[in-house]
């Protein structure tokens, strides 16, 4: 009703001005500020000179024309937010659209496909949502259709093969959905960019893709849930053309034909049930990588037909067990049971019957125990009593109490707003980390432990151990294992004051991103509890011996809220006594310490902001952003002039603006150019877990599976 009314408004005020005034802004000029009229926000005054004075719009910003018609409408990267107006559709002589990164928002109006002469249509990086109108096959001269980044929904309409002219297609980064069909390769015979990466399209890759000879650069289909076999046909693409299928749901084997022949593993990653070189990953007996066979490799489970069934065997009769051998499987699997029986049976009356003293009272020495039973999950407790064991272990190979924990050498290993941690050493030589939590009451002790105690059953290569803690109305400890080398942070930038500095070579630092990679997977789907991290981050992330990683620090924000602190208020507490400090001493250190405060929250994931309960893709994200650290070698935080952004943002610039690969790797890295594939393919996987909607993040499940068939197939 509102836009009805801005038309009339237009339409007086034109008429007004041919009547009364003798000259005023011809019909195109007029359909152009009803455009301006939708837009809400022009933060750049991007079309402040639009206005009706003019007798025609060729001289207003980015607006073009040709014999006193517009046939050019070009408004990139200026913050305009609004919404295109049907009024567009009237300019018969409009040719090109270019309204790239903006704000702009709503469905495409269906006015916009009467051009008939539109050749590009150029809307990448906007908000438009709804879906493409089958009314696109009108547009039969289009050349360029770049609607990527954006929030659009639906499937291809089949009208737009009708486009045959089209020789850049890119739907990239949008939630379209539906398949493929016939035809989509035998239509699109001009197109030479295809790019329909980081979508929901499903079904099967239509056989006529082959047909698409005119393809250039990379066809990207990747990150979509694409299933069936790869067709034989796709190796009929040029030669020089990259074909990226990673993250789909293909199966099969893998042609070895034309531009499929010779590829590297990295262009199929992320497809489990794929088999055959490039991948070390053999198929079934009877698949035939090679000529790109279409039979169905058999799963486990599933039985391939016997010799004697094919064509009629001799007996026609099926090969299943006899009944003797039936019984005797059943009565094995009886006796097996039992002998499990009898063992757990012994096992824990070996190692859970609680020893007595030497006095044969019964009475267990002061603040320690002789073994450990098995227990119950859920309300009942390591200790029932804890002013009788003060110091509870949660390992069966602890065997040190209070007194020597207490006596021990100890040095302060680093402050947050989460307690100190201290490194201890006792009189046998064990080294362990301790965490004080701090002062606070006991009226919550059961559910303090509780939590401890689910955090300790947690075991896991990658995951820094709960050996013990210790619970008092003055004093709460945690005491960890202790990881020897320090933490990713000082690994990929070194440590402050440090003399020299040997960065991580490639090797290494996959080592470290598949052990994190495994390790949060772990805590997402297999831990008592499902846990969420919370706050990954590379000082988080410690290195053993060998330079393999240990998550660290997860469930630490509630154990301390339980033990009486807000670790969140604790920070800022810090922060702002820090704060105080520096305006005191020295004005201008004020902005190290806004810095530093802003430095965490680089790999927090955009909708932590919103205060709502932590999800496992915020840990996504977060592993997402340590993963650009690794590879850029930068800090979270890049400085770019005189103004900073973070690392995800210079990442996306840098693609945006089509830099080189060097400008983005860490400059030690360019050492080792035969690993080029395997960092593309590691900064794609970064960049799914990146993305702005949680939704469209894999799971760490997903991320892992993919980083440990990298390193199998790049050997």
């Amino acid at each position: 009703m509102i836009f009805t009314w801005v038309w009339f408004v237009y339409f007086f005020t034109f008429n007004y001005c041919c009547l009364f005034l003798g000259s005023c802004l011809n019909n195109q000029g007029f359909a152009l500020l009803s455009f301006k009229q939708s837009i809400s926000s022009d933060p750049e005054w991007s079309l402040s000179n639009w206005n009706s004075s003019d007798e025609n719009p060729c001289s207003w910003n980015g607006i073009t024309c040709k014999d006193q018609n517009v046939v050019s409408i070009t408004i990139p990267k200026k913050k305009i937010a609004g919404f295109l107006h049907s009024s567009l559709g009237s300019i018969t002589s409009l040719r090109h659209i270019n309204l790239r990164n903006n704000k702009l928002h709503g469905d495409l109006p269906l006015e916009l496909f009467n051009l008939q002469g539109l050749q590009s249509l150029v809307l990448y990086g906007n908000f438009f949502t709804g879906s493409i109108p089958i009314q696109i096959g009108n547009l039969k001269y289009l050349q360029s259709l770049d609607l990527s980044q954006n929030f659009m929904n639906g499937s291809l309409p089949k009208s737009l093969y009708q486009c045959r002219r089209l020789r850049t297609l890119d739907l990239s980064q949008n939630n379209f959905t539906g398949s493929l069909d016939f035809g989509f390769g035998s239509g699109l015979i001009a197109l030479e960019k295809l790019d329909l990466s980081l979508n929901q399209f499903s079904g099967s890759i239509p056989s006529d893709i082959g047909n698409l000879s005119s393809l250039q650069g990379t066809v990207d289909l990747s990150h979509n849930h694409f299933s069936g076999l790869i067709p034989a046909s796709l190796g009929n693409l040029p030669e020089k053309v990259y074909i990226d299928l990673t993250f789909n749901d293909l199966s099969g084997p893998i042609p070895q034909n034309g531009a499929l022949e010779n590829r590297g593993p990295t262009a199929f990653i992320g497809n489990p049930r794929l088999c055959g070189p490039p991948l070390k990953n053999p198929c079934p007996s009877g698949g035939n990588a090679r000529n790109g066979s279409s039979s169905f490799p058999y799963l486990p489970g599933d039985s391939p037909p016997l010799a004697d069934d094919v064509g009629g065997g001799k007996s026609g009769k099926s090969k299943g067990l006899s009944k003797n051998a039936v019984i005797a499987i059943v009565a094995c699997d009886i006796v097996g049971i039992c002998l499990i029986g009898l063992l757990f049976s012994y096992c824990y009356w070996r190692f859970c019957s609680c020893k007595k003293g030497k006095d044969g009272s019964g009475k267990e020495s002061r603040g320690k125990k002789e073994c450990l039973c098995f227990r119950k999950d859920g309300s009942e407790t390591l200790s029932e009593n804890v002013e009788q064991c003060d110091l509870v272990a949660l390992d069966l190979q602890i065997g040190f109490d209070l007194d020597e924990l207490l006596k021990a050498s100890a040095f302060v290993l680093g402050k947050s707003g989460i307690g100190i941690v201290y490194k201890v050493v006792l009189e046998d030589g064990l080294t362990l980390a301790v965490r004080r939590l701090g002062e606070g009451g006991s009226q919550r002790f059961k559910e303090f432990q509780n939590e401890v105690e689910a955090i300790g059953k947690i075991r896991h290569p990658n995951i820094v151990t709960l050996k013990a803690y210790y619970w008092s109305i003055d004093e709460k400890l945690l005491i960890y294992e202790y990881i020897p080398n320090g933490n990713l942070s000082a690994a990929i930038h070194g440590k402050a004051g440090m003399i020299s500095f040997t960065p991580l070579t490639w090797c290494v630092r996959m080592q470290i991103i598949k052990g994190t990679a495994k390790g949060l997977a772990y805590l997402h789907e297999f831990s008592p509890k499902k846990y969420v991290h919370g706050d990954l981050k590379p000082s988080n992330i410690l290195l053993g011996e060998n330079v393999e990683p240990h998550i660290s620090g997860f469930g630490l924000g509630r154990l301390a809220n339980i033990a009486g602190g807000s670790p969140t208020l604790q920070s800022d507490r810090m922060a702002s006594e820090k704060q105080q400090q520096l305006q005191q001493s020295a004005p201008s250190e004020v902005p190290t310490i806004n810095s530093a405060l802003s430095l965490g929250s680089c790999y927090q994931a955009p909708e932590a902001l919103k205060n709502v309960k932590p999800s496992q893709k915020w840990d996504v994200y977060s592993f997402g952003v340590i993963l650009l650290e690794m590879i850029s070698g930068r800090s979270p935080m890049v400085q770019v002039g005189t103004t900073e952004m973070d690392l995800v943002r210079w990442i996306q610039l840098c693609i945006e603006e089509k830099k080189p690969l060097g400008d983005v790797l860490d400059p030690f890295l360019a050492r080792e150019p035969e690993r080029e594939e395997e960092i593309i393919a590691v900064l794609k996987v970064a960049l799914a877990c990146v993305q702005t909607s949680p939704e469209r993040r894999p799971s760490m499940r997903h991320v892992s599976d993919t980083m440990e068939r990298l390193i199998i197939a790049t050997g």
